[in-house]
């Protein structure tokens, strides 16, 4: 052990005072983009913003649908104008996914509710393409450009499952791609896996490995289209690179990847997990990797962070307290080991019912311990969720209260920040869930732009502290309702203190734990600022919420 003189040694006991002294109030000025701790917007990218209306009818997509299952007119384009708005920006997202872009069937199917198109995504003709209802590839890179530069990263929503629909327009795939039954039962393993979703639904068969050809439909499109001798070539270096066999999973698999490496998107959301072998999500997030790191090779001036590439799956029905596993009652799966980050949270709308601090401290338990490295994308509503937390649009402050301040990553579903209902007369099914955005209520109503601007103030703080997300929890008291969040990552440190259900007026707080006397903070949802005097914070607003933060 080394020896110092007594001045050396005091000098060395003070810095090292004064570094563990200032620790809990220590942020750096630039906050790091981390993904256990993201806001992101969920939107379906028809029904969002219609920014060019040129490109609302396409394929003769002109027949009569049943209510909200037509084209609407939202696309690409429109989500490029509301980032320069900077409408994400004041509502503090800083990830945003929305449902597939490629290219759809061409004609629609009826399946009871109504003829459908395929406006949703999710009926996927030519993954090497997009349709022209979303956009155009330019359109689609114009849009990963803006994000970035906003510090929002893109995340697309990627189908390996299934083709889209049979129709006069659209043929099935080949026998050696897709099964047409039988339908799935989910007792099992194979009846989830080995199955059709529902009828018509062609299912890839993604637990082969044996080498097809290319459907001689997409052969002669692609050749119609002029780009045939490219798509082959690029096929024969991804299979020569890979060492693959030429299976159904890994053609897909390129041409989702190929979006990685070409516009430098950050994340992929895996649509209907559950229902595909598991082993093609771990591939899937090797070839990932392999074009995110390809990107940014290829464009190192745009390059955001070191943020690896980030998945998130859909198991449908997983939820926080199963941990890492999903039981298929003769199987165990865990989806984190492979391929994937995160697993979409479908547990969360239930918490929500209980009290906050139930809430907060299950889900940081949960999140540091059982599931730690990896994290979990909370909702209240989404598009296919027909028993939304709060369906009748009553409780908009408490379900933004809920899910922004909540561990792990919060999925704000189009329209929850603006109350824009759920329930739609005269549709079927889950159409009631996916009317376009309320825009015009955000300009005019002020209900609406008081909701907006809680979930604003909330999404801020969440956005600006990675502590939110991915911190850890600390009650600090029951009455009134007091906690911290602190966070810690390389040289990164970051700590907040929240209060909820307060009384109007004049407000002391118990900071102690997290704030030294004599700093300055603020009230992020006040405005007010303040200086901690005897481990303690007084805030006079009329609020009932305080969000504060160091005041730098």
């Amino acid at each position: 052990m080394k020896k110092y003189s007594i001045p050396l040694l005091l000098l060395i006991m003070t810095i090292l005072s004064s570094c563990s002294s200032t620790k809990t109030v220590a942020q750096h000025d630039k906050t790091p983009f981390v993904w256990e701790g993201a806001n992101v917007y969920f939107l379906m990218t028809d029904r969002f913003n219609n920014g060019d209306s040129s490109n609302d009818r396409n394929f003769n997509r002109t027949k009569e649908t049943g209510k909200l299952r037509g084209f609407e007119g939202g696309d690409i384009k429109g989500i490029s104008q509301k980032i320069d708005e900077g409408y994400f920006d004041k509502l503090g997202i800083n990830a945003i996914w929305f449902t597939p872009v490629v290219e759809q069937i061409h004609d629609g199917v009826d399946e009871g509710t109504g003829l459908s198109y395929g406006f949703h995504g999710y009926w996927a003709r030519d993954w090497t393409n997009l349709d022209p209802n979303f956009g155009t590839k330019e359109d689609l890179a114009a849009l990963v450009q803006k994000a970035h530069a906003h510090g929002i990263r893109i995340i697309l929503d990627g189908v390996i499952n299934h083709t889209g629909p049979v129709t006069s327009e659209d043929t099935v795939w080949p026998n050696d791609w897709v099964r047409t039954g039988p339908n799935c039962d989910y007792k099992s393993f194979e009846n989830t896996t080995a199955c059709t979703l529902v009828s018509n639904l062609p299912d890839i068969k993604t637990e082969s490995n044996q080498a097809v050809a290319l459907p001689p439909f997409l052969i002669e499109k692609w050749k119609k289209e002029g780009r045939y001798e490219q798509e082959m070539k690029e096929l024969d270096s991804f299979f020569t690179r890979t060492g693959y066999p030429r299976a159904p999973k890994y053609y897909i698999i390129k041409w989702l990847t190929d979006y990685i490496a070409d516009y430098g998107i950050d994340g992929y959301r895996g649509d209907t997990v559950k229902h595909t072998d598991e082993t093609v999500w771990a591939d899937f997030k090797t070839q990932c990797d392999y074009a995110f790191k390809t990107w940014k090779k290829n464009n190192p001036t745009k390059v955001l962070d070191n943020n690896p590439f980030y998945t998130i799956a859909e198991v449908y029905n997983y939820g926080i307290s199963g941990g890492q596993d999903f039981d298929f009652g003769d199987k165990k799966i865990n989806y984190f080991k492979n391929g994937f980050n995160n697993m979409i949270n479908f547990e969360f709308k239930w918490d929500a019912q209980k009290d906050y601090e139930f809430i907060f401290s299950k889900y940081s338990d949960k999140l540091n311990n059982d599931l730690k490295g990896y994290s979990v994308l909370n909702y209240l509503s989404s598009h296919d969720d027909g028993g939304p937390f709060d369906g009748n649009r009553t409780k908009t402050i408490e379900s933004g209260t809920k899910l922004l301040l909540s561990p792990g990553l919060s999925q704000v579903y189009y329209g929850d920040e603006s109350a824009r209902s759920l329930i739609i007369e005269g549709t079927q099914g889950d159409a009631t869930l996916r009317s376009f955005m309320n825009w015009e209520a955000i300009k005019s109503n002020p209900a609406t732009q008081k909701t907006l601007l809680h979930w604003q103030k909330l999404g801020q703080f969440r956005r600006n502290h990675p502590a939110v997300g991915a911190g850890i929890h600390k009650q600090i008291s029951a009455q009134p309702y007091t906690f911290s969040r602190t966070f810690s990552k390389e040289n990164y440190y970051d700590a907040v203190v929240v209060a909820l259900d307060l009384p109007s007026g004049q407000k002391e707080l118990d900071v102690a734990s997290i704030f030294k006397d004599g700093t300055k903070v603020r009230d992020t949802y006040s405005g007010k600022e303040a200086i901690v005097s005897n481990g303690k914070v007084s805030i006079d607003s009329e609020f009932d919420i305080v969000l504060l933060e160091l005041k730098k």
